[in-house]
């Protein structure tokens, strides 16, 4: 740039290493930019927070954009506006010459005009014997035009962040509503479950939103509250399932009762055909082998236990391995390479922490027999993570392995509670 177009503040103003930057930006316009003074002053508006000006600033910016002779804004038209502070409060909505002076510094020092004073700090313009513009002493309107694609960023950055924001808002709200309904639902259908439990866990996640959330926490928030609304769904079906198997059991009880009066353990659902086989067979004495109607009922028990235990595992709800790291990080220090990328590498590095913490391997078979291997090893990460609060890994594990079995254990709750201590509050902590 031209030294030549380097000028400084009249006064007692100051020269900043800023205001030379702008001047310098100022010069730097495109051959052939344009743009419409008031869609670009829009696009202002739009970008406000990000450009760092106020509401009153840009009242005093839309005032000098009315002195510009064209709605298009280009150096063929001149850059620079000249009305003394009398006209400039008038078209500020009567804005007191004080408060004017101030705002136009927050306008000269967010780079969005400059200052073009003449030697005794008046602002005119001096035109040629055509009635040209030849000098012009003022503000400088020639950093917006140097800017324009850099603000129009800015406000179109600006427009999809509260898009984003309004969404996530909507989500969250009908997110809460679904919960709020789902557990009224479970307390008056007399659904079995720790509702009271959950109940107070769904006000703790509510009670946490601050008066006015940001995006972050808005997103946060939606996504605990997308991971109880699961856990409820996921605790209404396993109910609705648990409801319709005893019932059809009832049915088949009854209909073996009629057509088998005579059967001795009409108590033992589901195997009566079997047991009037084994004791109606070939030899036709229906009540004499006492020792194998006792090792056939103990059997039957046992298949029972078993049909049960296999149909609850495959309710047991898998969740996002993105989730699983994001709630026990510190698992991925064990896994390939010190890093966790697919469920394998997980497993994998569940085994070793499994020996690390002392975990039998039977016991974590047990585990994965009756949860499943991905379930399985989020379980090991989790205990991971909480290993300060466990005195037993292994005899925690064994637990949960028969509430698994039991239909009485979920993750979510446990990944939920592990999501609120390593979520933005303790990073932000940190």
């Amino acid at each position: 740039m031209d030294n030549a177009y380097v000028t400084t503040p009249f006064g007692r103003r100051a020269m900043s290493l800023g205001m030379l930057a702008s001047q310098q930006l100022a010069e730097n316009i495109e051959p052939g930019t344009t743009r419409n003074k008031w869609k670009l002053f829009r696009a202002i508006c739009e970008a406000r927070p990000a450009l760092g000006v106020s509401d009153r600033a840009l009242t005093v910016l839309d005032a000098l954009l009315t002195f510009y002779p064209a709605d298009e804004i280009s150096e063929d038209h001149g850059l620079i506006v000249f009305p003394s502070n009398a006209q400039l409060s008038i078209r500020a909505r009567g804005m007191t010459a004080a408060t004017l002076r101030r705002h136009l510094a927050v306008l000269v020092d967010a780079g969005l005009i400059v200052r073009k004073d003449s030697a005794n700090g008046k602002r005119y313009v001096r035109r040629d014997r055509a009635g040209e513009v030849e000098e012009a002493f003022g503000f400088s309107l020639a950093p917006l035009l140097a800017r324009a694609a850099e603000i129009e960023a800015l406000a179109a950055q600006a427009v999809a962040d509260r898009e984003q924001l309004r969404i996530t808002k909507q989500r969250l709200t009908i997110c809460r509503r679904d919960i709020a309904k789902l557990i009224a639902a479970a307390i008056d259908e007399g659904v079995r479950g720790e509702w009271e439990r959950i109940t107070l866990m769904f006000r703790e996640m509510v009670a946490r939103l601050p008066r006015t959330p940001g995006i972050e926490d808005l997103v946060f928030a939606l996504d605990e509250m997308q991971l109880l609304r699961e856990e409820i769904v996921n605790q209404l079906n396993m109910n609705t399932k648990t409801a319709k198997m005893h019932s059809k059991e009832s049915q088949t009880e009854r209909h073996i009762q009629n057509s088998n009066p005579d059967l001795i353990y009409e108590s033992e659902p589901g195997f009566e055909t079997k047991q009037g086989a084994n004791l109606v067979g070939d030899t036709g004495r229906p009540n004499e082998p006492l020792a194998d109607e006792k090792r056939i009922s103990d059997s039957a028990g046992g298949d029972r236990g078993g049909d049960r235990t296999s149909g609850e595992t495959r309710e047991l709800k898998s969740f996002p391995l993105a989730m699983v790291l994001q709630a026990c990080p510190d698992i991925s220090d064990y896994g390939p390479g010190g890093k966790i990328t697919n469920w394998r590498d997980l497993m994998t590095a569940a085994v070793v922490v499994r020996s690390m913490l002392g975990v039998s391997p039977s016991a974590y078979q047990e585990a994965c027999s009756a949860m499943g291997q991905e379930n399985a090893a989020t379980v090991m990460a989790c205990i991971l993570e909480r290993g300060g609060h466990i005195n037993s890994a292994g005899g925690y594990l064994r637990d949960l392995t028969r509430r698994t079995e039991a239909g009485e254990f979920a993750i979510g709750p446990m990944l939920m509670s592990l999501l609120r201590a390593n979520g933005p509050a303790r990073r932000k902590a940190g």
